[in-house]
């Protein structure tokens, strides 16, 4: 899809956007997708703009970089979720530009619902690795079954014996993955994630024990056999399920966080994944 295409459809929905911004007021605090590439500094990418400004760079059709600030301060927004910004991110969500994508999939990570899993699953296997890191992180806050699949190749280390077995070379993706899957409670799953223990990240192998602990209820730490060894004796590997809730950003105040006007870490509450059925008793879903 064109920059062009894409941005005439985003256009003509600025004035609505600015209008709405200039009510809701200010910008909450927002957390960054791991900085801004290509910017002098984290303060030089997110020195504030006035509401109308922000509104207006997320639909740039020239700039990729103030389409890409614009976009990720309404992600970041407490307001985000409003229909026309969705809409903005699932338009941006296939920009050429990378920077881009990675905050459009943010958006719907933090204000989309299951519906949004099969766009996200597109850039699961985008060519760049900030944006895969996103998707992958945007599937662990928004449950649909039809991201097993994709999460399972995600979650697995390129073989170098079987280099046509598809795989994720990225540690950081393939550990976002191997959490995501701890809300999904198919034996295929436990018996990836016990493979995904022999990975040689450690990353990996920290969101994989989680992931199998929150499905199973058990702790073998990293002991694969062991893992094995009691998958093997039980019928129901679930039925000591726990709810599963994503990982989430928290951090102590910086020195300068306690200064007057200056906004706190943008921690974030934990959750469960929207769509996600309710955890009933011995692991059941309602």
């Amino acid at each position: 899809m064109s920059t062009s295409a894409t941005t005439s459809r985003a256009a003509s929905r600025v004035t609505n956007c600015a209008a709405l911004l200039t009510l809701l007021g200010t910008f909450a605090a927002c957390d960054t997708l791991e900085g801004a590439r290509g910017s002098d500094s984290l303060l030089a990418a997110f020195s504030p703009p006035t509401p109308t400004e922000a509104a207006t760079w997320a639909t740039d059709p020239y700039n990729p970089d103030l389409r890409y600030r614009g976009t990720l301060l309404l992600a970041n927004a407490t307001f985000g979720g409003e229909p026309v910004y969705v809409e903005l991110y699932e338009d941006h969500i296939d920009d050429p530009d990378s920077n881009v994508r990675a905050a459009a999939t943010r958006g719907l990570a933090n204000h989309g619902d299951p519906s949004h899993v099969e766009q996200i699953l597109t850039r699961l296997d985008d060519d760049d690795e900030f944006v895969r890191r996103e998707a992958a992180r945007a599937l662990q806050r928004l449950h649909n079954p039809i991201a097993v699949d994709d999460l399972l190749v995600a979650s697995r280390e390129p073989d170098l014996e079987r280099p046509d077995v598809p795989a994720e070379a990225d540690p950081e993706v393939r550990a976002r993955a191997a959490d995501a899957l701890g809300q999904y409670a198919e034996s295929r799953v436990v018996e990836a994630l016990i493979g995904s223990l022999a990975d040689r990240s450690l990353a990996v192998n920290l969101s994989t024990r989680r992931a199998l602990s929150t499905l199973t209820g058990q702790d073998f730490a990293f002991d694969r056999r062991d893992w094995l060894d009691w998958y093997d004796s039980v019928d129901d590997p679930f039925a000591a399920r726990r709810p599963y809730t994503y990982p989430v950003f928290q951090r102590d105040k910086k020195f300068v966080e306690y200064l007057p006007f200056v906004p706190g870490p943008p921690n974030e509450p934990e959750s469960t994944p929207v769509g996600l059925p309710p955890v009933q008793a011995f692991g059941t879903e309602g």
